[in-house]
């Protein structure tokens, strides 16, 4: 009885260990706009430069650190991991770019709406490309998320396409990601690794040409720029520790943390405006992650008798 009540035990510390490990990870994501905000002076592709480069180098004293290094390298001798990891470097690549962009040019609150999107995309991608059957209530958030964004689309009189394009390359990636070999931080070591090049050799003319801010905009722009290796990869590293002690649909629900607060952010600490047009738009977005995650609380309560 003790056992049992210890090996109880010991499942509850590691949910809760995951639970803090999920949350981290969202939040930091969520406030990471502070960040790119502080760099705003400087090109959005530079910054972009100086994420790829640093990321490379605290990832690999990770992957050296725990003895994976290696393990990694050989990643690359695998042609069809090769081939994936292309794909998903381009599509990581313009995430963030786009994400650096919104944030410089005071479009954050876009931004935010991606990554509300980015859950009922998910869902969509699974039934077209992994045949998953979707219950009536994930068809009708599907549905009126898609709605939502003709609303905007029609009312603005342009595709909200920071939105669209955050939304659908992220999903695009995680989809990949799911059947792909690599872990999370080998993926993030293999991504970079292949954009490191291009991102050396492109500040590397921006120095002969004068133009690098990196060195001649003050100390304090060159140590924030240093910074963005950790700021990038230590979410990524919390986010697989969280996922791996909980299950998918918690995460899920963690998820929500990071698009509110940028949304708080851009809306009181940036001020940019939340027209009407946009509330009508946000609220039918919400309102299919509402059914969303309702039925998703549903289809477990279902399932933990089943286990039991």
């Amino acid at each position: 009885m003790a056992g049992g009540n210890e090996a109880m035990t010991d499942e509850a510390r590691e949910r809760r260990l995951g639970a803090a490990f999920g949350a981290a990870s969202f939040l930091w994501w969520g406030v990471a706009p502070l960040y790119f905000k502080a760099v705003g002076s400087v090109a959005p592709v530079e910054v972009l430069a100086h994420r790829i480069t640093w990321s490379l180098a605290f990832v690999v004293a990770v992957l050296a650190g725990r003895g994976r290094l290696w393990a990694t390298f050989r990643l690359y001798g695998d042609l069809r991991t090769l081939a994936t990891m292309l794909v998903t470097t381009c599509l990581i690549a313009v995430n963030w770019l786009v994400f650096i962009w919104s944030i410089a040019n005071d479009r954050l609150v876009e931004a935010s709406l991606g990554y509300f999107i980015n859950p009922l995309v998910n869902v969509a991608f699974g039934a077209i490309f992994l045949r998953e059957r979707l219950r009536r209530p994930q068809l009708a958030a599907v549905a009126l998320a898609t709605l939502g964004v003709a609303w905007l689309t029609a009312r603005q009189g342009s595709v909200p396409w920071i939105a669209l394009v955050l939304a659908v390359s992220f999903a695009i990636y995680g989809l990949l990601r799911k059947l792909a070999r690599p872990t999370g931080l080998q993926g993030l070591a293999l991504e970079t690794g292949l954009l490191a090049p291009l991102a050396l050799a492109w500040m590397l003319r921006r120095q002969s040409q004068g133009e690098l801010a990196f060195g001649h905009d003050g100390l304090l722009v060159t140590m924030l720029l240093c910074a963005a290796g950790p700021i990038t990869a230590l979410p990524l590293i919390w986010y697989a520790e969280g996922v791996r002690r909980l299950r998918l649909a918690t995460m899920g629900f963690l998820q929500y943390l990071a698009p509110s607060l940028q949304f708080l952010l851009a809306v009181l600490a940036f001020g940019e405006a939340f027209t009407q047009t946009q509330a009508v738009g946000f609220s039918m977005i919400w309102t299919a992650l509402v059914v969303y995650s309702w039925d998703t609380a549903r289809g477990m309560r279902r399932r933990q008798p089943a286990a039991r």
